[in-house]
Formats: C-alpha cells, sequence, structure tokens
C-alpha cells in the first residue's frame, strides 16, 4: 500500500486524457451547473464515466445484494462482446472511466478479459470489482494481468472464515487470499503495473471489530490499496442486524428507535450528468442504485447511446431531480451529495 503504487496507478489514469475528453468533461460540468439553475435539462455532452454489466449471475448469496438473494425481476444474462464492443465504440472518444461491474461476478462472463482489453485498446481507464474466487491459477491469473485492466477491486469483509462467511455466504475466505496472491505474482512476473489491486472492506455489525485486522492484513499480502467503506443496508429502519454500532462507520443514524439515513437528498444530482449504467441486455439506467433496473430509458439493440442519453425519457428524469428527489425510489438510500465514511490507505 505504497506511495509508489498511488503515483503509477494515477500515471495510468493520466495516459487516458486527451483534448477531447477533457474538454467534453468540462461542457459536462457547465451543462449541470447550468441545470442546477433550472435552464433546460439537455446536455450535447456525454458521460465520462460509464459502468458496464458483465452479467447478473454471482456464485455468492450475499444477502444485501440482489445477485446473492437472487431477488431481481429483470432477466438473469451475460453480456454479449458485440453489445459491449457498440458501447465501447460509440463512447469511447468521450469516456474517462469504465467500470466494468454492476451487478453479479464479472468473471463469471467467458468474454471478461476480452471486453477489458477491448477498452484498454481505446486508452479508457477499466476497473472491475470481484468476490475474488476465480482467480484459480498462474494462467489465469497472467490473463487478468494482460488484459489491461487498470483497476481490480476484491471484497473481503472480514478476516476470519466465520466473519467474512457472515456476509459473504457461500465464499471461502482461503480461495479470496490465494486469488490476491496470485494476480500480484502474476504482476511481477510479468512486470506489470496494472491491474492496481484494491481490497475492499465493508463495514458491518459483526465486522467493525476487525479494521484493524484488516489493515494489518492488507499490508501482509502487499496490496497496492486497502478501501474500508460503509454498507448500504436496504431495510435500514430495522437493520440492527447489520448496522454499525459507530454512527462514524454508518451511513445510517439512529432516531427514536429507528435507523434513518443521514443523506438530505439535495434536489439534484451529478451522478445524472457524468456517468450512466448499462445491464447485460443492453438497457440504460440512471445509475448503480437502480439495481432492478426499474428506470430503464431505452435498450442499446434498438437505439444508439446519444439517442437514449438526450431523449425525453433521460430528459423528464433528470428534471424529476430538481422537483422532488425525496420521491423517487432509488434516491432513498443513496449516498451521493453526502458524506460517508470510506478510508482509503
Amino acid at each position: 500500500m505504497g506511495l509508489r503504487a498511488k503515483i503509477k496507478d494515477a500515471f495510468q489514469f493520466l495516459k487516458v486524457l486527451d483534448y477531447q475528453r477533457i474538454s467534453n468533461a468540462v461542457g459536462l460540468y457547465r451543462s449541470y451547473q447550468k441545470a442546477k439553475k433550472k435552464v433546460p435539462t439537455e446536455t450535447r455532452f456525454f458521460p465520462a464515466a460509464l459502468n458496464i454489466e458483465p452479467t447478473t449471475s454471482c456464485n455468492l448469496r450475499c444477502p444485501q445484494c440482489p445477485s446473492g438473494l437472487r431477488a431481481f425481476t429483470r432477466p438473469t444474462g451475460m453480456l454479449q462482446y458485440e453489445l459491449a464492443e457498440k458501447v465501447v465504440s460509440e463512447l469511447s472518444p468521450n469516456l474517462l472511466f469504465l467500470t466494468l461491474y454492476f451487478q453479479g461476478e464479472p468473471y463469471l462472463n467467458p468474454d471478461f478479459n476480452k471486453i477489458v482489453r477491448l477498452a484498454a485498446n481505446k486508452r479508457i481507464y477499466t476497473i472491475t470489482s470481484s468476490n475474488g474466487h476465480f482467480f484459480k491459477n498462474d494462467e489465469i491469473a497472467e490473463q487478468v494481468v494482460n488484459s489491461g485492466l487498470n483497476r481490480l477491486i476484491i471484497s473481503i469483509d472480514g478476516v476470519t472464515q466465520e466473519s467474512y462467511g457472515h456476509y459473504r455466504i457461500g465464499g471461502q475466505l482461503d480461495k479470496v487470499l490465494a486469488g490476491t496472491k496470485a494476480i500480484l505474482e502474476a504482476k511481477k512476473r510479468l512486470r506489470k503495473s496494472t491491474p492496481y489491486v484494491v481490497w475492499q472492506f465493508i463495514v458491518f455489525k459483526h465486522n467493525a471489530h476487525e479494521l484493524p485486522a484488516i489493515k494489518k492484513l492488507a499490508k501482509q499480502y502487499k496490496v497496492d490499496g486497502l478501501q474500508i467503506k460503509t454498507a448500504q443496508v436496504y431495510d435500514f429502519e430495522t437493520g440492527d442486524d447489520w448496522i454499525p454500532d459507530d454512527e462514524n462507520l454508518s451511513r445510517y443514524k439512529k432516531i427514536a428507535g429507528k435507523f434513518v439515513f443521514k443523506n438530505s437528498l439535495l434536489n439534484h444530482c451529478w451522478k445524472m450528468w457524468h456517468s450512466a449504467v448499462v445491464t447485460w441486455d443492453g438497457g440504460v439506467v440512471p445509475c448503480c442504485f437502480d439495481k432492478d433496473g426499474k428506470h430503464n430509458f431505452g435498450n442499446l439493440n434498438e437505439n444508439s447511446f446519444a439517442e437514449i442519453w438526450q431523449g425525453r425519457k433521460y430528459m423528464g428524469f433528470r428534471q424529476k431531480l430538481f422537483i422532488g428527489r425525496k420521491e423517487i425510489d432509488i434516491c432513498k438510500n443513496c449516498s451521493e451529495g453526502t458524506k460517508v465514511f470510506v478510508s482509503r490507505s
């Protein structure tokens, strides 16, 4: 978790910058500021960041995750390479970040490394998040490293099998540790600076006491970074089983025996201008909090991204944010626009 790795990661991002991408990002920010002053909400600029969902399938059954609960009302499936190619080709001139993750375990998609390489060849900074169970041997680890992935987030929410398995149901901590080691050794063997490997530790009530231990373990394994973040709890009003007692480690606070979200939900949202989410089957939804794809603005198998991004449905949703964000279902548990505890080391 050294400064050298952070500098190398920053340099990887700087390599994606060019005049078109910078001017688009500046234009996005200016159009957002105009919209906050009640100027009409259409924008001729395109997202600087995008999530594409490789799959909704997952090998684990995490109880605060719709993939884990098998609770989607939308179809479950795998992103096809041809669709990824269409999206990346259209948006690559303006795209800075591509997060190849939404729901599910990305490495269940057999084309995943190929999709990463597609984006890497367009000089887009690529990120994914994995439960770390699929880096089984040196060959697979080398495929991940050679894909061109810039950042790999590995979920590790416990330092013992008991605490890890309390949330990551069906998961095995020893596989996550072995997978992490395989990726780091492959980087060294191939003399590659990427991917930047980050352990992500989500703080729950049952593992909050392990914060000193996870920091020690991260140093032992020499991961590039450790991210400690607060948990999103769906039924948070009665979330005693999951929400930490220490409010500094939580998105929620307790009032009159019930938990309430700390976010005051101001009537605007930067995410609606600078980013979007594409589901595995081509749907375009507003953000990562719309996990079930309830607010679908169109499908990329039928329309271009530009037609959807600048279409009436998307514009109408952006306008609703300025009227009453508290009335929009997916916003009620959203951390955008508020401070939540996230520690990086």
